[in-house]
């Protein structure tokens, strides 16, 4: 494992702005241990007569008091420059973190890699990466510092006892030796806590998700054992690595301690026998110390932030990863037919394509109604037109332009998304409406919510837009829940840059067949002078849409486009 993965220095600007500031503070650190150590020999040496130097008795306790404070000051400065170093340092991590975060989750949204669990890349973008802080904060810092500081105390020690100079260079390659020998053998101690804490995350997530079924068929208990193994799996992991962690710190602080030892026996007696005078011996004796300490706490700092260089190394992974993900062009959003040509679409682990040389013209400005068994691809038909799924072969165009060229990012400004299970979140009801644009003004918040037919929802609610919905839209049922997405809809429509294309996936899937025909009248309105895919399996769409709607209709591998019977 690299002390410094270059790959920060590319993926983070904040890394290398942090490193700039680590080295300017880490030299200013090491002039003021030289001074300090320069200091403190002299004032204990005048103090004890040992200096050599005749004067009155008056002008020595001043000059004392002088190097006493100005001890006091050098020791003061340095408390002050480490805290303003790792305060600096902690707001680089936050900078960083961001910038990761937010990499990945433009990666991951531009086209899932389909072999990566969504429980793993939840616990890397939250757990993993908060674990960068002490590597930022504390090890980067101590990193400088263990360069810097070794170099500059040898050279200062050479000058003045070349003896000790020797001791103190032939003892210093062996911390680093040792904290190799050790950061190998807690590399793969590392790798596998960390692994075994997303599987953890993977297979909790999936056990949450699951939890009605698990319950419905009474394997709540087996799988609450499952989570209980993996766990305790992970604690053992955790502990192997926290033991060796504290062996490797004890190793070093021997090896320093001894190389200590040396250079204070053989300064010891040569002052004994008057080789050296006091001064000299009380700065060397300062200095060794100083040399050695960067470099142990280096190693100690290196294992507490070990977890956050793992994280950061699959976060690296992940964004390689671009196995079925098409680069994003940088060309302008296409508009007019969306066209698919012999699209076929392989998940990874699956004998059978999801979609299979699937030719299909959706017309702009007019609505396909996609229907078909469960299985047959739809909803992987709407992942193609969202972008978060890429052919594995064939290829989309949008008015002649190929699909692949357009920057994601700009693609779904112009998508109208409306969901079968729309979340909600814990804000009010025009907080969740306003949900991809925020800044939108309240007249057409309301003026998407009367379209949506949320107006009578709305009016008895107790603080009306202002009413806060609870988690997931507790306050609501299923079908105020679906208007209150197609309010979204008509506020992204109204207010998308380009022709907005609505996709929508059963959106009328487990209402009631009051608050079902609410939403198809709602979406008939959405869908009017625009291009938009209904995916459902309701007969009843046929006589809200409009009279040039078309029905495709999915089969496994085979579709059948038509004109949709009224």
């Amino acid at each position: 494992m690299k002390p410094l993965d270059p790959r920060l220095l590319r993926t983070a600007s904040a890394v290398r702005t942090h490193l700039l500031v680590a080295t300017g503070c880490g030299a200013a650190l090491t002039g003021l241990i030289l001074l300090q150590a320069w200091l403190v020999s002299r004032v204990v040496a005048r103090a004890t007569g040992g200096a050599g130097l005749e004067s009155t008795v008056g002008s020595a306790s001043a000059d004392l008091a002088l190097a006493i404070a100005a001890v006091a000051a050098v020791a003061v400065a340095r408390a002050g420059l480490a805290h303003g170093a790792e305060a600096a340092a902690l707001r680089s991590a936050a900078t960083a973190k961001s910038q990761l975060r937010m990499r990945l989750v433009r990666h991951v949204t531009a086209g899932v890699p389909r072999d990566r669990d969504a429980g793993e890349l939840v616990t890397l973008a939250t757990r993993g990466l908060d674990a960068l802080d002490d590597y930022f904060a504390r090890y980067l810092p101590q990193l400088v510092l263990a360069v810097m500081v070794p170099v500059a105390v040898l050279a200062v020690i050479a000058g003045a006892d070349w003896v000790s100079a020797v001791v103190v260079a032939v003892t210093i390659p062996l911390i680093p030796l040792f904290m190799a020998l050790v950061g190998m053998h807690t590399q793969a101690r590392t790798n596998r806590q960390w692994a075994l804490l997303n599987r953890l995350g993977g297979h909790f997530l999936d056990v949450v998700e699951g939890l009605p079924t698990l319950a419905l068929f009474r394997r709540a208990k087996a799988e609450a054992a499952l989570v209980r193994e993996v766990t305790d799996q992970h604690r053992e992991a955790t502990m192997g690595t926290l033991k060796v962690a504290f062996l490797s710190a004890f190793v070093l602080e021997v090896l320093a301690t001894l190389a200590v030892a040396l250079v204070a026996v053989e300064i010891g007696f040569r002052l004994l026998y008057g080789q050296v005078d006091l001064e000299t011996a009380l700065f060397v004796l300062i200095l060794a110390p100083e040399a050695y300490l960067p470099l142990r706490e280096v190693g100690a700092r290196f294992h507490a932030s070990m977890e956050g260089i793992a994280a950061a190394q699959q976060v690296f992974t992940a964004l390689d990863d671009r196995a079925g993900v098409i680069a994003a062009g940088t060309g302008a959003v296409p508009s007019g037919d969306l066209r698919l040509h012999d699209v076929t679409v392989r998940y990874p682990g699956r004998d059978r394509a999801a979609l299979d040389d699937l030719d299909l013209t959706l017309p702009a400005g007019r609505t396909t109604l996609v229907t078909g068994p469960s299985g047959a691809g739809k909803s992987t038909l709407l992942g193609l037109l969202l972008r978060f799924v890429d052919p594995t072969a064939g290829r989309i165009t949008v008015g002649g332009d190929d699909l692949a060229a357009a920057d994601p990012d700009g693609w779904r400004r112009g998508v109208a998304w409306v969901p079968q299970d729309p979340h909600l979140f814990d804000d009010t009801v025009a907080g969740n409406i306003r949900l991809g644009e925020p800044d939108a003004p309240m007249a057409a918040v309301r003026r998407a919510a009367s379209l949506a037919e949320l107006d009578d929802v709305v009016a008895g609610l107790p603080a009306g837009f202002a009413t806060r919905l609870g988690e997931r839209g507790a306050r609501l049922s299923a079908g105020q829940r679906q208007r209150v997405a197609l309010a979204r809809a008509f506020l992204r429509a109204e207010r998308s840059p380009v022709s907005p294309l609505v996709l929508l996936d059963e959106p009328t899937a487990h209402l009631d067949p009051d608050n079902a025909a609410a939403v198809r009248r709602a979406v008939g309105r959405l869908v009017e002078g625009r291009t938009a895919v209904i995916v459902t399996h309701d007969p009843a769409w046929a006589d809200e849409l409009p009279g040039d709607a078309q029905l495709a209709r999915l089969e496994a591998p085979a579709l059948v486009a038509g004109g949709l019977r009224r």
